[in-house]
C-alpha cells in the first residue's frame, strides 16, 4: 500500500459537512418563515433551535456516521498494512478485537465530542472559541449600544447568519473529520504499540510552509512537534500530531516497517528535526515505548 492510503477520505469530511448544511438551513429556513423583528426573540429562537432534543440527536447521528466512516476506512487500511507487514496476525487479532477495548471507548468519546461541538457550533477547537448564539449575543448588544433601531438589528442577524454559519459548517467538517481520523490512527497505534508515524502533508497552494517542512519526518506520538517554532512563526498551536490542529489537512502513516524507509532519514526528537540511522532511531523508539509504558 502507499503512504496516500493513509490520508483521511474526501468524502467522508463532504459527507458530513453536507448534514451540518442541512442542519443550519433548517434554522434558516425556520427564521425566514418567522416575522420578527426584535432580535431578541432571533437570539431565543436560536438558542431553543439549538438546545432542542430533536436536534441533539440529529447531531449526534451526524457525528456517529462521521466517525463510524472514519473507523471502517482505518481499519481497512490496517488490514491491508497486516498483509504486508511481519506482525500481520497481531494486527489482525487487534481490530477484531477492538470494539470491545480502548480503541471502542475512543471511538463512543469522539461521538460525544463531535456532538456536543455540533450543536453549540462551538468553534474552540477551530480557534475562535465563540458559539453562534455567543457571537449574535454580543452583535446585539454592540449594535444596540450604537443606538441602532431593533429591525435594522434584526434584519443584519437574518442576513448574515447563514454567511456566518457557512464558516463555522466549513471549519468544523475539515478540522473535526481530520481531528477524529489521527486520533482513530493514533488509539490503533497505541494498542498495537507502533510509537511513532511519517508525517504527510498535501503539499499545494494551501498548505502550511510549517507543514511542508515536516513533510516526510518521522515522528513519535508522545512527542509531537510545535512546526511554526522552526520557522520563527508566532502561534498559539505549540506541539500538535499531524492532522491535529484548526483547518489541517495533514495526516500520520504508522511505521509498521523499518525496511521500507530509506535510511537516514529525517526524525523529530526532543525539539530537532536530523537524519538518524536504522540503528539510533530504533534506540529512539524504545525510549519512547518504556516511556508511554
Amino acid at each position: 500500500m502507499t503512504f496516500g492510503d493513509w490520508e483521511p477520505q474526501k468524502r467522508i469530511e463532504e459527507t458530513y459537512r453536507t448534514e451540518l448544511q442541512k442542519l443550519i438551513d433548517r434554522f434558516t429556513g425556520y427564521l425566514s418563515a418567522l416575522s420578527i423583528s426584535d432580535p431578541i426573540e432571533i437570539l431565543d429562537a436560536l438558542r431553543s433551535y439549538f438546545s432542542a432534543e430533536v436536534f441533539r440527536e440529529t447531531a449526534r447521528a451526524a457525528a456517529s456516521r462521521m466517525i463510524t466512516g472514519l473507523f471502517v476506512d482505518g481499519a481497512r487500511n490496517w488490514r491491508e498494512a497486516a498483509r504486508e507487514s511481519m506482525r500481520g496476525r497481531e494486527i489482525y487479532e487487534a481490530l477484531q478485537n477492538e470494539l470491545q477495548g480502548p480503541i471502542g471507548q475512543r471511538v463512543r468519546q469522539l461521538v460525544r465530542e463531535n456532538s456536543r461541538l455540533i450543536t453549540s457550533f462551538d468553534t474552540a477547537r477551530i480557534g475562535k472559541g465563540r458559539t453562534l448564539a455567543e457571537e449574535a449575543a454580543d452583535f446585539i448588544n454592540l449594535e444596540a449600544y450604537k443606538g441602532r433601531r431593533a429591525s435594522a438589528i434584526a434584519e443584519d442577524l437574518r442576513r448574515q447568519f447563514p454567511q456566518v454559519a457557512q464558516s463555522r459548517i466549513d471549519g468544523l467538517a475539515r478540522t473535526e473529520t481530520s481531528k477524529a481520523s489521527t486520533a482513530l490512527t493514533r488509539a490503533r497505534s497505541e494498542e498495537m504499540h507502533v510509537s511513532s508515524y511519517i508525517w504527510r502533508a498535501t503539499k499545494d497552494g494551501r498548505t502550511r510552509k510549517s507543514h511542508r517542512l515536516m513533510d516526510g519526518v518521522i515522528v513519535f506520538w508522545e512527542d509531537p512537534p510545535a512546526p511554526e517554532s522552526f520557522l520563527a512563526i508566532r502561534s498559539t498551536l505549540g506541539h500538535y500530531n499531524a492532522g491535529d490542529c484548526p483547518n489541517c489537512r495533514c495526516y500520520p502513516q504508522p511505521v509498521l516497517r523499518l525496511d521500507r524507509i530509506d535510511w537516514p532519514h529525517k526524525v523529530y526528537s526532543n525539539g530537532i528535526i536530523r537524519p538518524a540511522t536504522q540503528s539510533r532511531f530504533a534506540g529512539l523508539s524504545q525510549m519512547q515505548i518504556r516511556r508511554a509504558a
